[in-house]
Formats: C-alpha cells, structure tokens, sequence
C-alpha cells in the first residue's frame, strides 16, 4: 500500500488531568466518544476509503475504533502492535513533566519496569513495513507515543523533535510511504 492514516484515541480523564497513560487502560469520557463519533463522520467527509481499521486492544482506542468503524463500516480488528508504550515509572506522572521529557530522548531506557523506544520501534515499524508489503488500505487508530513513533518511520527527527512529537485527540494524520 502506498499510504496509512492514523487517528489518535478520543479524550480520556487522564488527558484532561495531563498525566500519562501509557500502557494504563483509561477509559474515554464522554467528550472523548463524541469525538471519536465526530471522527467517523470526518472519516466519511474527507472522502478516506479503507478496508480495515487496525486499534489497539486498550479500550480508549478500541472504544474510538468502534465508533469509526459503526459510522464508516469499515471493519475494525485489533493489532496488538498498536498498544501504547509502557512508560514505566512515568505512568500517571504529569505528561509536561521536564524529567518525562527528557527520558523521552533516551532510547534504550525502559523507564524502570517499562518499554524502551528501541522495543517500540522494532513494533511498529515492523508493523508499518507489513502495511506497505500488503494490499489492504488502512487506517490505524492508537496513541500519542505510538503516533511518535510512526512520525519517525517517516521522516528524519532529531531527539528534541521526537521528544515534542504529538497530536489531539480523534486528530487524523495520513502518512505516504513514498
């Protein structure tokens, strides 16, 4: 395939607290499921055509999966890839936090009891490289640390850049692997 669209998960409590999630499994709100319902309809309105929609198996992303894939019917499966990073020692911490931050930057880290950026990106550039060999246009919906990380595959980030990468919730990013 020739391209991927990524929609981050719908708002949750800890997104409105700014703590981490992480690996957490945090439900949405309720602004955070009329945002994904939103989504679904934006889906439609910008004309993106798939045959799958790949979610991670957290229930803020499966949930806002879900709802996309009711609106569009375009069938939802989950990618066990998709998960979100484990942060460790971070998780529930403030996500502006300075130390978060810079810990970011640090690639073999696993945060004490966590994932390191290396383990992440075996993952999912793993599972980008399976989506470009196939057949099958899709639309993965996940999490702020897994978008990073697909920004990455994409394009050349200095550790700053990686470190500050993010999008909003329900936010829609196509990606082109040319």
């Amino acid at each position: 395939m020739d391209h991927v669209y990524f929609i981050r998960h719908g708002e949750t409590i800890w997104n409105v607290e700014n703590k981490i999630c992480g690996a957490t499994d945090i439900e949405l709100t309720q602004k955070g499921h009329d945002q994904a319902i939103e989504t679904g309809k934006k889906v439609i309105d910008m004309g993106i055509k798939a045959d799958v929609i790949l979610s991670s198996p957290l229930v803020r992303a499966k949930e806002t999966a879900r709802h996309i894939s009711e609106i569009t019917g375009i069938p939802m499966k989950i990618e066990p890839r998709l998960i979100e990073q484990n942060f460790g020692r971070y998780e529930s911490t403030p996500r502006d936090g300075k130390e978060f931050h810079e810990a970011k930057k640090d690639m073999a880290s696993r945060f004490g009891t966590g994932e390191s950026m290396l383990q992440l990106a075996q993952r999912i550039y793993n599972l980008l490289d399976d989506i470009k060999a196939g057949d099958q246009e899709v639309i993965l919906v996940a999490h702020n640390g897994i978008v990073r990380m697909v920004e990455s595959y994409f394009r050349e980030m200095d550790n700053e850049e990686f470190s500050s990468c993010g999008i909003k919730n329900c936010e829609i990013k196509r990606y082109d692997f040319n």
